[in-house]
């Protein structure tokens, strides 16, 4: 019998539809009200089994306020070294459960997660900003990717496929088994998807987990292991270390029994990497690293559904996504019209706490990225870049304790200046024109990265034109919801090309999971068949 159909959760268009939003906010109010009382725990990591803290500890800092919301121990490599060995011991066991056990581990994790979503997403507003319905979002992606991986094993049942009969008396059968024990590295800006997305691949195909979050965002990942083990995934099979990239993410990536490496973050750090990791021996590396997004808007473009689309792919978050649009190719003969559409919206977002419900934009993640928006504003200032919506860091009155920017948009650059060409990850965006299609595709391709694309165009040849040549790998046309932003699992596959990416197999998507896997083909010969 097949699976049941997937199905996202999609909670906050759910629940609108179902006229229940105010539902939906008194529980997240409630569930902050409870955090907030926790405000400056110490919380421990999870290391092969144990809860372990240290005298040693970090803080973890509220972006909107700058205030200390929980401490997490600073991990060392002993730490790390026992969380894999622990691991290492216990994935046979794991993987001998067979995967209807552990597909039915994540069903049961996803019915967990989704009793607590106010929790985790009021969490996630105090930890990284995310306003009230972007953090819903984030935490409606990680239940849906614990439904569709177990989906998926039950879709391919296990992935045990027969093959052909080379002689009448063989049975042949190609079987993917695990590669052992996976680090998985998490991101800041989805805290909750991402490395349960990471993490859940890993697991459900029969490995054990490493889990180093970001020192920004530990108490999210910190819930999500909590949820797994809760779940049934044995805890020598999952830990969670903490602490700084030195100190705990570079022994882990190190460490001779890893067997592979699951990465989400910047180019940089995901290409160094990849030259110390798989280098050393083959095995899977994973990773996700960036984007420098493009919208192009033609001149058969509706242009308020394009403004509306550029505007809500480059600013949610603040920029702070992967998928964000941070430049936009506009023909020339709306080029102004557009400008003028865009400027309007940008500068009637609002900037406020990230928990108020008007909030659009909360602050960015912490200090580095102030600095990284104030460098992108000066740079444009400096090539005579025009400001037609912010360019600000907001330092007055009671955001004036956090890290909050205004949502900017620039235009009159060149090109081929570095805000078409490098990813800056706050929310800034550059508006160019251009004079035909095959100079618009030419500036998209130009960029390194090659991970989302947005085309507007009401001519259908012509948005064909565009995904035949543009190289991405998640392509959308007249997406209003967000140009180039807004995958959602079982729906967009999420994987770049060039260097947003690694491999060519988006997470969320139909050959996500193989990665954790490698074939092993068996032959019974003599008339034996493979047990049932």
């Amino acid at each position: 019998m097949a699976p049941p159909a997937f199905e996202n959760e999609n909670t906050v268009f759910r629940m609108a539809q179902a006229g229940k939003t105010a539902e939906l906010d008194r529980e997240y109010e409630e569930a902050l009200a409870t955090l907030r009382k926790r405000a400056g725990e110490g919380l421990p990591m999870l290391v092969a089994g144990k809860e372990v803290r240290h005298p040693a500890t970090f803080d973890d800092h509220d972006p909107a306020t700058g205030d200390v919301i929980a401490r997490f121990p600073k991990g060392t490599a002993a730490d790390v070294d026992a969380a894999v060995k622990a691991a290492k011991a216990a994935q046979p066991a794991w993987e001998r459960l067979g995967w209807e056990g552990r597909a039915a581990v994540f069903e049961k994790a996803a019915g967990i997660m989704r009793r607590e979503r106010p929790m985790l997403a009021a969490l996630m507003t105090l930890e990284n900003g995310k306003n009230r319905v972007e953090a819903y979002y984030d935490v409606d992606e990680a239940i849906d990717f614990l439904k569709y991986y177990a989906w998926q094993m039950r879709e391919h049942k296990g992935y045990v496929v027969p093959l052909g009969k080379p002689f009448p008396d063989e049975t042949c059968v190609s079987v993917m088994r695990p590669w052992g024990v996976f680090a998985v590295v998490g991101p800041f800006n989805f805290p909750v998807a991402i490395p349960t997305g990471m993490t859940a691949g890993a697991l459900i195909t029969g490995n054990a987990v490493v889990l180093k979050p970001a020192s920004d965002t530990p108490w999210c990942s910190h819930e999500v292991v909590r949820i797994l083990h809760e779940a049934g995934v044995p805890r020598e099979v999952l830990s969670l270390v903490t602490g700084g990239g030195r100190e705990v993410g570079q022994p882990l990536i190190d460490h001779p029994q890893v067997d592979g490496l699951v990465f989400t973050g910047s180019r940089d750090v995901g290409m160094r990497n990849y030259q110390a990791f798989v280098g050393k021996r083959p095995r899977p590396y994973i990773a996700e690293m960036g984007g420098k997004n493009a919208t192009v808007v033609t001149r058969n473009a509706d242009l308020e559904k394009a403004a509306t689309g550029v505007v809500k792919s480059a600013f949610g978050f603040g920029g702070q996504k992967c998928s964000a649009t941070s430049r936009v190719y506009v023909h020339e003969s709306v080029h102004d019209a557009f400008v003028a559409k865009l400027t309007e919206k940008a500068r009637k977002l609002h900037v406020d706490m990230p928990w108020k419900k008007e909030a659009d934009l909360g602050p960015v993640i912490n200090a580095g990225a102030v600095e990284t928006f104030e460098a992108a504003v000066a740079a444009a200032r400096k090539a005579g870049g025009q400001f037609v919506a912010g360019g600000r860091v907001l330092k007055e009155g009671p955001l004036a304790k956090g890290h909050f920017v205004e949502p900017t948009v620039v235009v009159g650059l060149p090109l081929d200046h570095e805000a078409f060409r490098q990813e800056y990850f706050v929310p800034f965006v550059a508006v160019g024109k251009y004079h035909d299609n095959e100079q618009a595709v030419r500036e998209v391709n130009a960029a390194d990265y090659g991970l989302t694309f947005g085309v507007v165009s009401s001519d259908p040849e012509e948005v064909q034109w565009f995904f035949d040549r543009v190289e991405a790998g998640v392509q959308y046309a007249n997406r209003d919801r967000g140009s180039s932003t807004g995958a959602m699992v079982g729906g967009q596959s999420f994987g770049g090309w060039k260097f947003s990416a690694t491999t060519d197999r988006g997470a969320g998507g139909p050959w996500y999971l193989t990665q954790f896997l490698r074939e092993q083909s068996r032959t019974y010969a003599g008339g034996m068949r493979p047990p049932q």
